[in-house]
């Protein structure tokens, strides 16, 4: 369990780095150009905040999946990760449309990638509550 958790650590760390792109490889300054000023610098701003703590997270694995395995609080961190991520889960099914990756080869190979990554993520970290 301790290595899974820091395995999850280091793919949360470089998921988080990964946001660093977003704005570029989504064409966020063209996609973004009618939104105002304030809605535009929202996303932005929320981005880099979302891929922190996705960072933060990582890091908290990676350097402490022990505490998070064997402690009263670590064991609360993972109940709270595991809703996280499941919540992310059903959002992937149910918060972006197929018409996004249905049909289409890569996209579609992303959505099942990350699907199975929430779902790893999801159930790694419930089951280290009962450890």
């Amino acid at each position: 369990m301790k290595t899974l958790i820091e395995a999850a650590g280091f793919l949360l760390m470089g998921l988080g780095l990964l946001h660093a792109v977003f704005p570029r490889y989504f064409r966020w300054r063209e996609e973004t150009a009618a939104l105002t000023l304030l809605t535009r610098q929202i996303l932005y701003i929320h981005t880099f905040f979302i891929g922190l703590t996705v960072f933060l997270m990582g890091l908290l694995c990676a350097t402490s999946a022990t505490d998070l395995i064997h402690s009263p609080l670590g064991r609360r961190i993972c109940a709270g990760l595991g809703l996280f991520w499941g919540v992310r889960l059903i959002l992937q099914f149910f918060g972006y449309s197929s018409r996004l990756w249905r049909g289409k080869p890569f996209e579609t190979a992303m959505h099942a990638l990350f699907s199975l990554l929430w779902a790893f993520l999801t159930t790694l970290f419930s089951a280290a509550v009962f450890q």
